[in-house]
């Protein structure tokens, strides 16, 4: 910009008297550079006009004394803006990436092994304050079998990640309290109606929350309450080839906090999950997401490349293609589980040769 300003005055017979421009560089750098970078670039801007002024101090009018000072003058200003807005960037990175710890910190990590299932996946929280959102998951052991939620909260920032945990610690406590998942389901709806009634206190809108709640128990089928999310994929070889596609559920619910509209209550639906296959289920920062010519991410065909894997592969692969697919620029939450039975069903354990029992089941890591 220097060359361009200085060169294009110099070139023309009169000049045209665009050397005072560049006291507005520092102003430029401090909307996008740190404090040092805009120093610099207006300690430069003065060495410029103080070198045409000695230069040329007659017919260099604009390059005068008063200008230099102008110049100095604006230059600090705009380097004390750039300390500011640096050390609000950087508070508000530090907010941010608390936020996402703490989502990390309650989350349990995974790999998660119980009696019934090996559950893997990935989390990957956008580290972005007007973009965090409020995706979690779960898996837990109970008297009734292993208990998994998946959910995801409408919208974004901290208070979607308040009403998340609230969620999250109504799961932890109706899981292995309730013998039917239809008031596992219950207890959530409770939760979320509670913390939307103590949020609109202070003025926050009220948010619903889309979910999945599982029950995997001795049988060879998985019980499944849909509250309004995505269904579940089955990866599972069959006669014609590797296939993904996703569970028909018949009675899709409506999310948590909206029960009260809903003409039925939800009912809980079974399908089968046989122990060679694999059960995806995932949030919306999956399903949703987009490349630079805004095409949805194709979920179901990269996952029959996956079928004959383990379910930490599908995790980490899904994790590339969507980084690749996004360009690394993910717009909201990555959640996504990877379920698969850790010990045969019981029907399986009694028809193993011998009349006697099948395979040991999995002791937990």
């Amino acid at each position: 910009m220097t060359l361009l300003v200085v060169v294009s005055d110099y070139l023309t017979d009169r000049g045209l008297g665009l050397v005072p421009l560049l006291i507005f560089l520092p102003a430029f750098v401090a909307g996008r550079g740190t404090a040092r970078q805009t120093a610099a670039a207006a300690a430069w801007v003065v060495l410029v006009l103080v070198g045409l002024l000695v230069y040329d101090p007659f017919q260099t009018v604009s390059a005068n004394l008063s200008t230099v000072a102008f110049t100095a003058a604006l230059g600090g200003l705009s380097v004390a803006g750039a300390w500011q807005r640096d050390r609000r960037d950087a508070e508000i990175t530090r907010l941010r990436s608390a936020a996402a710890a703490l989502q990390r910190q309650i989350l349990r990590p995974l790999p998660l092994l119980t009696d019934r299932l090996l559950a893997d996946g990935a989390y990957e929280p956008v580290e972005e304050d007007s973009r965090v959102g409020g995706d979690i998951y779960e898996v837990m052991p109970s008297p009734y079998g292993t208990r998994v939620l998946i959910a995801d909260v409408q919208g974004k920032g901290l208070p979607a990640i308040g009403t998340a945990f609230a969620v999250l610690g109504a799961f932890r406590e109706a899981a292995g309290r309730e013998p039917e998942l239809t008031a596992v389901v219950e207890a959530l709806e409770d939760a979320v109606v509670r913390h939307n009634a103590f949020e609109a206190r202070s003025g926050e809108p009220e948010r619903f929350v889309t979910a999945l709640v599982l029950n995997a128990d001795g049988g060879g089928d998985v019980q499944v309450v849909d509250c309004g999310h995505i269904p579940p994929y089955l990866l599972r070889r069959e006669r014609t080839g590797p296939a993904a596609r996703p569970v028909p559920l018949r009675n899709p619910g409506v999310p948590l906090g909206l029960g009260s509209l809903a003409p039925q209550s939800r009912a809980v639906e079974r399908f089968a999950l046989p122990p060679d296959a694999m059960l995806l289920l995932c949030t919306d920062g999956v399903t949703e997401a987009r490349d630079s010519f805004g095409a949805f991410f194709p979920l179901q065909e990269r996952l029959a490349d996956w079928v004959d894997t383990s379910p930490r592969e599908v995790a980490a692969g899904l994790l590339d293609q969507l980084a690749a697919h996004t360009g690394g620029a993910a717009a909201d939450d990555i959640a996504l589980l990877v379920l698969r039975r850790s010990s045969p069903p019981a029907q399986d354990r009694e028809a193993a040769p011998g009349g006697g029992p099948g395979p040991p089941a999995a002791g937990p890591r």
